[in-house]
């Protein structure tokens, strides 16, 4: 259905023939992010940065809008099968909001290469904590340091454009929250700091309307559709798996198209 929609939309419009291409590989990711409550931002990344040169000014922007209406249309996948705590969710995305606009900030005055630099790292840290075995302690202690390490979290989010869900939702699996019911949570909770990302840019950002338009309507469907399979389908140590391999594999391209 996604790929008719953007079909059609190509078809008013004979001068949009990639975004056949872009959305159908953004509708796989957004499907893949959307099992996990992640929004799509973090593997849209590298993924836009094939077919789009500036990164803080194009790619960033757009990731974060995706990933807010992603995230949400997540939110409302996980909602309809009872796997979101409203309350934590309320409270990270009370955090991450608020401090997500100061990494935002810092990224309009660092050089795009150092930017990379510090996303490829957040990528083999996010790959290895997605494949290492997880304790499980105690979840009322656990979410307080949650809250707390959701601040720098959001922070480092907010610099590298791509929302506080990659690196919150490893983190409350690792602090003893049930997979499932992380994701419910962090599927919330990054959607209101993704649009609060997104101020800094407002001034500075360059729209593509004939693009954007339909990665929203791609990227929504298959991050609802992701949402619904996780919570009823699929195993979520075999999703955190998939989702490592797939980050990295789509870094591993964008990094060998800016060395070669």
């Amino acid at each position: 259905m996604v790929y008719m929609l953007v079909s059609l939309i190509v078809m008013l419009n004979p001068a949009m023939d990639d975004v056949v291409i872009i959305s159908a590989g953004l509708s796989v990711l957004a499907f893949i992010s959307g099992m996990l409550g992640l929004g799509v931002a973090f593997a849209a990344i590298p993924f836009l940065g094939i077919f789009i040169p500036d990164l803080v000014h194009q790619v960033q922007p757009l990731s974060l809008l995706l990933n807010g209406v992603t995230a949400l249309l997540a939110t409302l996948g996980f909602a309809r099968s009872g796997l979101v705590d409203w309350k934590k969710a309320a409270i990270l995305a009370a955090v991450t909001t608020s401090f997500a606009p100061v990494g935002a900030l810092l990224v309009q005055f660092v050089e795009q290469r150092y930017v990379w630099l510090v996303y490829f790292a957040a990528v083999l840290y996010l790959a290895y904590r997605l494949f290492r075995p997880v304790a499980v302690s105690s979840r009322r202690e656990n979410f307080r340091v949650a809250v707390i390490l959701a601040i720098p979290i959001s922070i480092l989010s907010g610099f590298l454009g791509v929302g506080p869900g990659f690196l919150l939702m490893p983190t409350l699996i690792i602090l003893g929250h049930d997979p499932k019911k992380a994701a419910g949570i962090n599927a919330f909770a990054v959607t209101p700091p993704s649009f609060s990302s997104l101020i800094p840019h407002i001034g500075t950002a360059k729209w593509d309307p004939g693009l954007m338009i339909p990665l929203l309507i791609a990227g929504s469907m298959a991050s609802f559709a992701g949402a619904r399979v996780a919570s009823t389908r699929i195993s979520s140590a075999r999703l955190r798996q998939i989702f490592g391999l797939l980050i990295v594999a789509v870094t591993l391209y964008k990094l060998y198209t800016l060395i070669a």
